[in-house]
């Protein structure tokens, strides 16, 4: 029996989600190499979610990506059981939660777990603070209290003055906050985010997408997020699962992503990627031991982490190659005009 890592939080084995009478028919057919649309055709079965298998870190933003039928909301919502998984288990600070009974998943859902939907779901009879405290109204904690809570987190996502509105009378970037507020108030440790941008305005989203990570730097939540824009997923992710029809295809830091797509699929995600800013010195340099190093390199030398955008300059500057340097200040590999410019051409 293995030992349980304690720094992860979500770990998801071999879960499949089977839409149709007899899934063990449909999962019959994939594990013989059928795809998709042929276990649809043969049998009438939608696969969902097949045989998909990934773990989340504790204060990690770990990102589900794909096109539409992806089968990413599927996924996330068999997480927290809105979807009843066919096969497999979910584990929550090593509990397995498919098999929950309705007590303790109960108790998952109120005190450890929230979701943020993308049609923000609120309630439009109820007041902005109503709808925050709503969660805190189920645990049964008393209402001088829940609106002492309520206008803290209010507070934080930037909406103290609006407590007594409704959710018509606020514009679609602000219900969105009110949604956050609401799942933030019962301190879940675990977030789930259900493409909760995407029904915004570029201009809303990109300034939720900043006051998430603001957030994410003082909360050290745990937030899984599905989106089908890989330009947010670049910049929300620590990690990013890309899915397919169901499946796992690549899971990776964003600059293993995007210097180093598994296939095609992946590769179109990554074209109109800001290569410069996702990309680090790391994923580009010439390694020392395998290179060797340059005779005249630039009398600057940069930290494996640096971003290409910030060592491009330097580059222009100097004409040279630049020296990487570990935290020692010993030389790990160089990065060179050849290095960049390949990275940058997405070869």
């Amino acid at each position: 029996m293995s030992v349980p890592n304690p720094s992860v939080k979500v770990s998801c084995r071999g879960l499949w989600k089977i839409f149709g009478p007899r899934p063990e028919l449909a999962r019959e057919r994939a594990e013989e190499g059928l795809d998709k649309a042929q276990i649809l055709e043969t049998t009438g079965h939608v696969i969902a979610v097949r045989d998909v298998s990934f773990h989340v870190e504790e204060g990690e933003i770990f990102v589900v990506m794909g096109l539409s039928g992806s089968g990413k909301s599927t996924l996330i919502r068999c997480i927290c059981r809105l979807v009843e998984p066919t096969y497999g288990q979910i584990l929550v600070d090593g509990q397995d939660v498919t098999a929950m009974d309705e007590g303790r998943l109960r108790e998952l859902r109120r005190h450890r777990m929230s979701m943020v939907f993308q049609h923000f779901g609120l309630f439009p009879h109820r007041r902005v603070i109503d709808n925050v405290a709503f969660g805190l109204e189920i645990r049964g904690m008393a209402k001088e209290e829940r609106y002492r809570r309520a206008r803290e987190v209010l507070e934080l996502v930037g909406l103290q003055g609006w407590e007594l509105y409704y959710p018509q009378e606020l514009s679609g970037g602000m219900q969105q906050r009110v949604g956050l507020a609401r799942a933030l108030a019962v301190d879940p440790a675990i977030m789930l985010f259900d493409e909760p941008f995407s029904a915004l305005d570029p201009l809303i989203r990109r300034e939720m997408q900043d006051e998430l990570l603001k957030l994410q730097q003082v909360m050290h939540k745990t937030l899984i997020f599905i989106t089908h824009d890989f330009l947010e997923a670049v910049k929300l992710g620590d990690r990013i699962a890309v899915m397919r029809d169901g499946e796992l295809v690549q899971v990776g830091t964003p600059e293993e992503i995007v210097a180093h797509p598994v296939d095609e699929y992946v590769q179109a995600f990554t074209v109109d990627a800001p290569r410069a800013k996702v990309l680090d010195v790391a994923s580009v340099m010439h390694p020392a031991a395998e290179s060797g190093l340059p005779s005249n390199p630039a009398p600057y030398t940069v930290a494996p982490h640096t971003k290409l955008e910030k060592a491009i300059p330097l580059l222009v500057q100097e004409g040279r190659p630049l020296l990487v340097v570990n935290e020692q200040e010993h030389p790990v590999g160089y990065v060179d005009w050849k290095a960049v410019l390949t990275a940058l051409g997405g070869a």
